[in-house]
């Protein structure tokens, strides 16, 4: 068989490669089955945004005679200064040409259009952004007033990160899609189905593989199979990725499959093996999750008796044949943790499978990917993570889980400081109790950065409603515990989920000033709630007070459901308040203005305590530690001192044990016997040892030569060391 060819077409990230083609990539080198992929999206881009890319660009749009915005015709009067500065601005969000900074930051460099109005606004970012930063900030609004020339002349369907969205939102029917696809190609069409034409060419396959991970990228994935059908017929073109796994469940329009041959659902390594044994062998009519036609209607198949395939069987991620050094950094917001979405070169894994929860009424929790949950051992994520560092030359990972499981985040952390590796890491949680301060600690020094968790409606009456296990005081509790270890944390908060009250909204923002007030929040971002039809919200709305329009099931796309709401509340007013406060508050100004004053109608007054966050921060309970909680010593080996000491005639031998970490040295004072002890334990209970120690064992270890163990373990020798690196994991 010729080789796979493996595409995501455009547009998803600027900075990193969306990492669905390499995790099948991945899972086909295990198999011994060649492929290769592309990003098409980071192709057309540059193509798009070099010198000649913009040559052209200007050329087009002067030929046109439109009539232009005066913004546009700013930019086609600046075009020398575009063309002139564009690859060198490139280079420089590569990471390759730095010293471009100290110009780009001097303000007389770029050229400068309407995004640059919003700079007065955000001086006061700059003030705590480094040069580096804030050039890429400045380089970011010249790509985005150009791109504003491309909406308005050229396509109104681009986005850096989307392309033609808004004909791949849910759409029950398939016509206005359909139609599009009729038209002529458009200037964007023509790029990048020219890189795509290039690379057909030579890789000549007999598999061509789209992943559709948004709707953004739905419309470039069928023009891009309309032109290889066309060109190549006999060349057989599957679709899979989280696009149609949520929204393609119940296709039955044959006009799809003018373009595709396939599309299958869910985990795709046993759909695609299953697709590449078919084409080897016409007779071998065994599919996995897969619709396809025959006898010109859209039939679903799932004949195989192929077991899907676990996560520790499935490969390393394999990034090749990417261009992984021209990926581009940019930074559209200051949100810290939304610029690492766009900002900085990530390796994608996952620690699990499927959520570990699963039980969130808002969530697909129906659906297998989030359904069906199975953790990676340690030991192979490390084994990924060391193959994907020397694959990539890039030690930054985004584990990219619905919520990664604490017990296994511990375990990874562990293993990654045991084997020495340098990683910077970040990933998506649930703020549950077991975030103590010492698991915080412990993945932080492993590499962690941030984490990002959904609060969604602060309030304990709609949490309990949404099923998220969590209380706000906890998330209070877990926050803290995560900003004091030195870890980001990124809250996705919800707004009009059924049932919830004018009141509930209120008291949920005064919920959210008060977390950032007390600095245990960094970074959030507000989003109205949408009904989707694999959650229980969406499979039982009468549960949840809630009406759909329509039960009507569409042939194409099915996800979003249209619904109304019982309270009969009008959500999206509050929207423009709710984002504007979290602005500011995420920059540590106007906590003490009025709710009020965010909104342009009138508000009822929050009910909640103003003091609420702070006592729940007051409440720092040490529970007695089980006896099978792990103890873990991050420091290193102390300076031993043994002296004499003496009293009224009385002598006894006391030890000083002298510590240096990172930041500074400090020492205790014990017992000899008691320090000997200590000294060996350390070694012991190491994180560079293999073995982990329980509390009990150690407690067991103690009393086989020394009494009252407790004693010593509340005593001020041992509690200097709970601050240094002496963690006791539950």
């Amino acid at each position: 068989m010729k080789s796979i060819f493996l595409i995501t077409p455009p547009f998803t990230q600027l900075n990193t490669p969306y990492p669905a083609t390499a995790y099948i990539k991945g899972f086909l080198n295990t198999k011994g089955i060649a492929s290769v992929q592309a990003d098409l999206g980071i192709e057309t881009i540059l193509k798009l945004f070099s010198k000649q890319g913009l040559t052209d660009l200007f050329q087009y749009v002067e030929r046109q005679n439109q009539t232009l915005s005066f913004n546009a015709q700013r930019l086609v009067a600046l075009q020398d200064d575009y063309i002139k500065t564009i690859d060198a601005v490139i280079l420089f969000l590569q990471g390759k040409n730095p010293t471009l900074a100290l110009q780009i930051c001097q303000e007389d460099f770029l050229p400068e259009a309407s995004r640059f109005s919003q700079l007065e606004e955000l001086d006061w970012a700059f003030g705590s952004m480094g040069t580096q930063d804030k050039a890429k900030h400045l380089a970011t609004l010249y790509l985005e007033d150009i791109s504003d020339l491309i909406i308005e002349c050229v396509d109104e369907n681009f986005g850096f990160s989307r392309y033609a969205e808004r004909l791949g939102r849910s759409s029950n029917s398939f016509d206005e899609l359909y139609h599009a696809l009729q038209q002529p190609y458009t200037y964007i069409d023509e790029l990048f189905i020219s890189l795509l034409k290039h690379q057909i060419e030579t890789i000549k396959p007999s598999l061509f593989l789209i992943s559709v991970p948004f709707p953004g990228n739905l419309y470039a994935a069928f023009r891009c199979a309309q032109w290889v059908k066309k060109q190549y017929p006999d060349i057989k073109i599957s679709m899979g990725g989280g696009f149609p796994n949520t929204e393609l469940r119940s296709l039955s329009d044959e006009r799809v499959f003018e373009f595709f041959d396939f599309i299958t659902l869910d985990d795709g390594e046993a759909p695609v093996e299953e697709l590449v044994a078919n084409i080897q062998d016409s007779t071998h009519n065994s599919y996995k999750r897969t619709f396809l036609l025959e006898e010109g209607k859209v039939v679903f198949k799932n004949n195989s008796l192929k077991k899907d395939y676990k996560q520790s069987e499935v490969g390393t991620p394999d990034y090749s044949d990417l261009l992984l050094d021209k990926y581009i950094s940019v930074i559209e917001i200051v949100n810290p943790m939304h610029r690492m979405w766009s900002d900085g070169r990530w390796n994608k894994l996952t620690m699990a499978h499927g959520c570990y929860w699963g039980k969130c009424t808002f969530c697909d929790i129906s659906l297998d990917y989030i359904k069906i949950y199975e953790p990676v051992a340690a030991s192979i994520l490390c084994d990924r993570i060391e193959e994907l560092m020397l694959q990539t030359g890039q030690n930054g990972f985004h584990f990219v889980d619905e919520a990664a499981p604490p017990a296994l985040m511990r375990a990874l952390a562990l293993e990654i400081l045991r084997r020495k590796l340098t990683v910077t890491w970040w990933t998506n949680i649930r703020f549950e109790k077991n975030f103590s301060k010492d698991l915080c600690l412990l993945l932080k020094a492993s590499g962690c950065i941030a984490v990002s968790g959904g609060l969604e409606v602060a309030s304990d009456r709609l949490l309990q409603l949404i099923d998220k296990g969590v209380t706000v005081e906890q998330v209070a509790i877990v926050t803290r515990n995560f900003t004091e270890a030195g870890i980001m944390v990124h809250a996705y908060l919800m707004y009009g989920y059924p049932t919830q009250t004018i009141q509930e909204t209120i008291d949920s923002l005064e919920m959210v000033r008060q977390l950032f007030e007390a600095g245990v929040l960094q970074s959030g971002f507000w989003h109205q709630f949408a009904m989707t039809a694999h959650s229980p919200v969406g499979l039982y709305p009468e549960k949840f007070g809630v009406v759909k329009e329509t039960e009507t099931i569409g042939t194409f796309a099915n996800n979003d459901i249209n619904y109304t709401d019982a309270t009969g509340i009008d959500h999206g007013k509050f929207s423009f308040g709710l984002k504007k406060s979290l602005f500011n508050y995420m920059h540590g100004i106007c906590f003490d203005y009025s709710l009020q004053d965010w909104f342009d109608f009138k508000i009822p007054k929050t009910k909640i305590p103003e003091d609420f966050i702070f006592e729940a921060l007051q409440d720092d309970t040490q529970f007695n530690i089980k006896p099978s909680a792990k103890v873990v010593w991050l420091g290193g080996k102390p300076l031993v001192e043994t002296f004499t000491k003496s009293k009224k005639g009385n002598s006894w031998e006391l030890m000083t044990l002298t510590f240096h970490d990172k930041k500074e040295s400090f020492s205790i004072q014990t017992d000899k016997k008691e320090g000997a002890w200590l000294v060996e334990i350390l070694q012991k209970i190491a994180v560079s040892n293999n073995k982990v120690h329980t509390f009990n064992e150690i407690k067991g270890n103690y009393e086989t030569d020394l009494e009252n163990f407790e004693l010593f373990w509340y005593s001020k020798p041992i509690h200097v060391l709970r601050e240094f690196g002496l963690l006791v994991l539950s």
